[in-house]
């Protein structure tokens, strides 16, 4: 039989998260719905603490979010500095960084445990949804890349462990590029668990501003940062061609 204590200890540890699911939102009023209420299950509940980081969106992300988040964070704008955020107030031993406008599969967080047992962190591959015929083209480019590189996107649903992420120093503080280079050092300490199963994904930046534009603009980027381009200068060029 447990003691007092023993029993205690035992009901706390029921009730701490296996996982903190970190988002960092920006005036997605549209979408931050239909991004929070599956991870609001009975069972997801139970298991997931789920962490809103807002850079001071305008619209009505932080009153529809408000209810749907075990915690609602203000920060500076960047998903850099929201994302680290974000991590600060995370109670679960293992954090995943999902983009409001990205689905998890099903069983994400079994697969997730899994992978973890043999792997510091990983990622999912991506469906990109849209109206681009491109698009299909596009998520196996960056499911391909990604198994060859090591380098996941943030669109891929990052996760880590907690104690890894911490000891890596987290996410750099830089306006673009903060995924790649946290990845780079991630990939220092392990390869990632490149698991199969998809997250859906919007494709609305290659819907927006021209399928091919953008495969171009962003292959241009990572070419002209692997080279050394500061990210500062790299997202000053991204918003000009937007």
């Amino acid at each position: 039989m447990p003691t007092l204590q023993e029993g205690r200890s035992l009901s706390l540890a029921k009730q701490l998260p296996r996982l903190s699911i970190i988002m960092p939102v920006l005036n997605e009023a549209a979408s931050i719905k239909n991004a929070l209420e599956p991870l609001r299950t009975p069972n997801a509940a139970q298991q997931i603490e789920v962490i809103v980081v807002d850079g001071g969106s305008s619209d009505d992300s932080v009153h529809i979010a408000r209810p749907l988040a075990d915690h609602l964070l203000n920060s500076p704008a960047g998903r850099a500095t929201q994302m680290n955020v974000g991590a600060q107030q995370a109670s679960a031993p293992t954090l995943l960084f999902l983009h409001a406008d990205t689905r998890l599969p099903e069983g994400a967080m079994e697969q997730i445990a899994q992978a973890l047992t043999t792997h510091a962190w990983g990622r999912f591959d991506i469906q990109l949804n849209g109206h681009s015929g491109w698009l299909p083209v596009v998520s196996w480019m960056m499911n391909k890349r990604s198994r060859l590189t090591g380098i996941a996107t943030g669109d891929q649903g990052i996760f880590v462990r907690t104690s890894t992420f911490q000891a890596m120093g987290g996410f750099a503080e830089q306006p673009l590029m903060e995924d790649i280079e946290l990845c780079k050092r991630l990939t220092r300490a392990s390869p990632p668990a490149c698991l199969t199963a998809k997250v859906i994904s919007s494709g609305r930046r290659w819907d927006q501003h021209g399928a091919l534009k953008t495969i171009c603009l962003m292959w241009r980027l990572r070419y002209r940062y692997w080279r050394g381009v500061s990210a500062t200068q790299l997202a000053k060029e991204y918003r000009d061609a937007r």
